[in-house]
């Protein structure tokens, strides 16, 4: 009997979460035991991954028959980057919020809030872990929805430096109301596709998402172009306000800048791939016509998102609304290779997912130990710093060097490879991708400027140390991971490859040659 390799990757941080809230006084070790548990499976996993074969490890059990829904999971090149993305996130961010729970205090009500700060962390990277792995409709929507509740918690009960209270209030119930309204337009189009699927021979009502696909690709599903236009539409919308898209935004600065930087690391830099990863593998397999016919209005979008976020990251004066605003603008650019449907634009994509993750990681992690060093967000309080706090300083500045895309630096290659792919469908929209890019040195070069160079104010040698032992357990990681992403994409790439050709079906351009950087 084969080992459900990928009913454990998200299993073992489930367990973990349920042990986290009854052992509250262990809960931080708990957390990083089976979240380094979950890597270990993913590497496993990823040494026996064969880039060729398409979908592989493959679970499938019967769940709800009559609905045709089924727990079925299997993993494509896009889903495994992703799932190691997320479980080596996952344990980095556990210690970089060690004391996000509760600070030094001692006593039971700090012992029961770590405990839920680290199950509900848990509780989050399953939900993602599954998302990235199921291969059932239905049961990645319920995931997708389910994963909402213990990050509106973590926003809620768990602030970062300058944070009240009432503003974390207002910034949890905003995401969560956003998202919500993207998961019932999502639920309607769901309930739309079996109601397709049950009418279209050979189907006969499923969830299975790789019968749907196969069936779609060659135009045989029933209900017409314009019922297909209203469900593309539906999923389309609930990816963007995750991602999220321009103009459905919003809700995410206030929700980064009000929670702890663990915590806002783990929405941008790992949620909100669900959205990006949703586009890919539900919008464009489900809905090959419809995706091809909406696709330049969604590219138009992402370019507005690209100079959008750009130039409100360069009006801002609180640094960690700064970060979360370059989020938006290279969310932009994923969407934007996603839909410009050619081989290079789609493989940078998912490249573009890793490297974001990585760089805003450590962009926005450094940024925290800073501010809680400082005890105030605003950049305007930080001259000088690099005297007291070289090696924070070095991280902040080759984290904001990998933002604006830096070549040796990871997200380099994969935004080339956006641009290059866009150039070859959508000329204008590459162009002012590529001037965009002027934009983020500003932002990035000004707001280093401005914090580290200069002699520094009492206030900031007073308060400001440099990075401390423990930092440095998950600095170095995230640093060396940027230039070895910037260095060595190929092997990443060779995943990746052959799932964009197979998962992106008719919505692929087949005329352009599929991505092969490096050969």
């Amino acid at each position: 009997m084969s080992v459900p390799w990928l009913t454990l990757i998200w299993a073992v941080p489930a367990v973990g979460a349920v042990l986290a809230a009854a052992l509250p006084a262990a809960a931080r070790w708990i957390g990083l035991t089976f979240s380094l548990l979950a890597l270990g499976i993913g590497i496993g996993l990823a040494v026996a991954f064969e880039p060729h074969r398409g979908f592989q490890f493959a679970e499938s059990h019967q769940w709800i028959p009559a609905f045709g829904a089924g727990y079925r999971l299997a993993l494509d090149g896009t889903g495994l980057v992703l799932t190691l993305l997320t479980a080596a996130l996952v344990p980095i961010l556990l210690l970089a919020g060690w004391r996000d729970a509760g600070g030094h205090a001692a006593g039971e009500r700090t012992g029961r809030r770590a405990g839920a700060y680290v199950a509900l962390t848990l509780a989050v990277e399953t939900g993602v872990l599954m998302s990235f792995v199921t291969t059932d409709v239905l049961l990645f929507y319920l995931v997708f929805e389910a994963m909402l509740i213990p990050l509106y918690f973590l926003i809620s009960g768990y602030g970062g430096t300058g944070s009240t209270e009432g503003e974390r209030s207002r910034a949890a119930v905003r995401f969560l109301l956003y998202n919500l309204a993207g998961g019932l337009v999502m639920l309607a189009a769901v309930v739309g596709l079996y109601a397709v699927t049950s009418r279209t021979p050979g189907l006969g009502g499923t969830f299975d998402l790789r019968a749907i696909a196969q069936v779609s690709a060659h135009g045989g599903l029933a209900g017409g172009p314009a019922v297909q236009n209203l469900m593309f539409l539906g999923f389309l919308f609930a990816f963007a306000v995750k991602a999220p898209l321009w103009p459905l935004h919003s809700w995410l600065p206030d929700a980064a800048v009000q929670s702890t930087p663990a915590t806002a690391v783990l929405m941008m830099a790992v949620v909100d791939k669900v959205g990006t990863f949703g586009m890919l593998r539900y919008c464009l397999m489900l809905f090959p016509d419809a995706s091809a016919r909406y696709a330049p209005w969604v590219c138009a979008l992402a370019v507005v998102g690209i100079v959008y976020g750009a130039i409100m990251a360069i009006a801002q004066s609180d640094l960690m609304a700064l970060i979360a605003y370059t989020s938006i603008s290279h969310f932009g650019f994923i969407i934007l290779g996603v839909f410009a449907r050619t081989g290079d634009s789609q493989a940078g994509a998912v490249l573009y997912m890793v490297n974001h993750g990585v760089a805003t990681a450590a962009l926005f992690l450094t940024a925290g130990v800073l501010v809680a060093r400082r005890g105030s967000r605003r950049i305007a309080d930080f001259g000088g710093a690099w005297s007291v706090a070289p090696r924070l300083g070095a991280a902040f500045l080759i984290a904001g060097l990998a933002t604006l895309s830096l070549p040796g630096l990871g997200p380099f290659v994969s935004e080339l490879m956006v641009v290059v792919g866009t150039y070859q469908r959508y000329v204008v929209a590459a162009v002012v991708a590529v001037l965009a890019l002027v934009l983020a040195a500003l932002y990035v070069l000004w707001a280093y400027q401005r914090m580290f160079t200069g002699r520094p104010p009492t206030a900031v040698t007073a308060t400001v140390t440099d990075a401390r032992p423990r930092e440095l357990l998950w600095l170095v990681p995230l640093l060396v991971a940027v230039f070895v992403l910037g260095l060595f994409p190929q092997p990443a790439l060779d995943a990746i490859n052959p799932s964009v050709a197979a998962t992106s079906g008719a919505a692929l351009d087949r005329s352009t040659p599929h991505a092969e950087v490096g050969r």
